[in-house]
């Protein structure tokens, strides 16, 4: 292996020591899950041929579901497309008439992502690309560059919020010739879902509408028309926490989010969602309960039931539903090994411990943890940074005696997701 750059050695181990998914170097120490991951990029490569993709991944808390995630971002940006991520909570919803969609919406859109631009903050980017063809195009047709803009768009007009949409890349197209910086900022900020009344974006745009709370699935849409014809190859969205939407204790609000997801399914089925792919990431709860998880909803029972001839042992990775089998020993065992590269920074000079001190920690977790340490290894992997850190900055400590004294506790963050309140139908709640 090569010499790994200090920048993603650090992002990567600060990241896993704080229990949390690092945001770049996932290759780095990427183990199993290759079906999987092979399952992903078809849907990828669908996407990008003018498809649609649906997944829901399917993981138990800790075992890898987002670090799967982010993975699958990374490699959709690396095909050229477009990537949108966003963790669901109380305040961000698919489905609200309080501001909780359009909230996720702008979460979104704030987290646009290209391969350029991998930490979010690509649409002003993109919206400049797709005008720098229409000027180019300007230049060899003599006709206004703002003309064939609003020409290249003309056939989203069909769609939902589709003429005012055209209208907002239109505007930032004058602001650009212009040199006016506001109108380029209003643009932007309409499409990020950023105004909240009709009156001020009618104000500073001349539109009628604005992305609510009920358009948000929609404005999706536009975007992944909107991206392949600045030249990317689709969107891939990715929502994760999906849990939040099981632990809604107002039926009629949980329901109504379970529509939206159900339109979107169907809308993936049937090939209307041009270049736009969807993975939402839950718990086996979120997705199996049949009194408030997906599967109270009868709908997507019958759409998400697994297939019945994948018995004994036998996977079908073809379907919307997609579970993430648990790292095996052998799968952890290598994932230690990375993890001792990656903290050497790639130079195998640099192990702070050596070969056998391996199945050793592996031995003590088990001790402590049972199977979990590596079917939920979140807490193991902090706890054999930490081992490491102490190793670099004692270089005369022995890690057979620090190994004892190695602290491994059960992960227990996914007992708070189990914990719901019970259905309040007439909670004052908003839908």
């Amino acid at each position: 292996m090569s010499t790994i750059r200090a920048k993603d050695r650090d992002a990567v181990i600060q990241s896993l020591r704080a229990g949390v998914v690092p945001r770049v170097g996932q290759h780095l120490i990427q183990v199993g899950r290759v079906k999987e991951l092979e399952a992903l990029m078809k849907d990828v490569e669908r996407i990008a041929d003018a498809g649609s993709g649906f997944r829901v991944v399917i993981g138990e808390y800790g075992s890898g579901k987002t670090f799967f995630l982010n993975l699958v971002r990374a490699i959709a940006m690396e095909k050229k497309l477009v990537t949108m991520h966003a963790d669901l909570n109380p305040d961000r919803r698919l489905h609200a008439t309080g501001g909780q969609a359009r909230s996720l919406y702008a979460e979104l859109a704030k987290n646009l992502s290209t391969r350029t631009k991998p930490d979010g903050g690509a649409l002003p980017g993109i919206v400049e690309k797709f005008i720098a063809q229409a000027k180019s195009e300007s230049k060899t047709s003599g006709k206004p560059s703002e003309a064939i803009v609003r020409e290249r768009l003309d056939h989203l007009s069909e769609m939902v919020n589709g003429y005012d949409f055209a209208e907002v890349i239109a505007a930032y197209c004058r602001g650009f010739d212009e040199g006016n910086e506001q109108l380029k900022s209003d643009a932007i900020r309409w499409l990020r879902g950023e105004f909240t009344t009709k009156t001020d974006a009618r104000a500073a745009l001349g539109v009628r509408t604005i992305i609510d709370d009920a358009s948000i699935y929609d404005q999706l849409k536009l975007l992944a028309r909107f991206i392949r014809l600045a030249g990317y190859s689709g969107l891939m969205v990715c929502l994760d926490e999906l849990v939040n939407l099981y632990k809604l204790s107002n039926t009629q609000a949980r329901n109504a989010n379970y529509e939206q997801i159900l339109r979107i399914l169907n809308d993936s089925l049937q090939g209307s969602a041009e270049g736009l792919g969807i993975v939402l990431g839950g718990t086996p709860e979120f997705l199996m309960d049949t009194r408030r998880g997906l599967y109270s909803y009868t709908a997507l029972q019958s759409r998400l039931a697994e297939n019945t001839f994948a018995k004994a042992g036998m996977v079908d990775y073809s379907g919307p539903v997609l579970r993430l089998a648990s790292l095996t020993p052998e799968d952890f065992y290598v994932l230690l090994n990375k993890l001792r590269h990656v903290y050497a920074g790639g130079d195998t000079a640099k192990y702070l411990v050596p070969d056998e001190a391996i199945p050793a920690f592996m031995a003590h977790c088990a001790q402590r943890l049972g199977e979990a340490y590596f079917r939920t290894p979140r807490t193991t992997i902090t706890a054999f940074i930490n081992l490491l850190a102490i190793l670099e900055q004692n270089p005369a400590a022995d890690w057979k005696e620090l190994l004892g004294h190695v602290a491994v506790e059960k992960d227990t963050g996914g007992s708070a997701d189990k914990a719901v309140e019970d259905d309040d139908e007439l909670a004052s709640f908003k839908l």
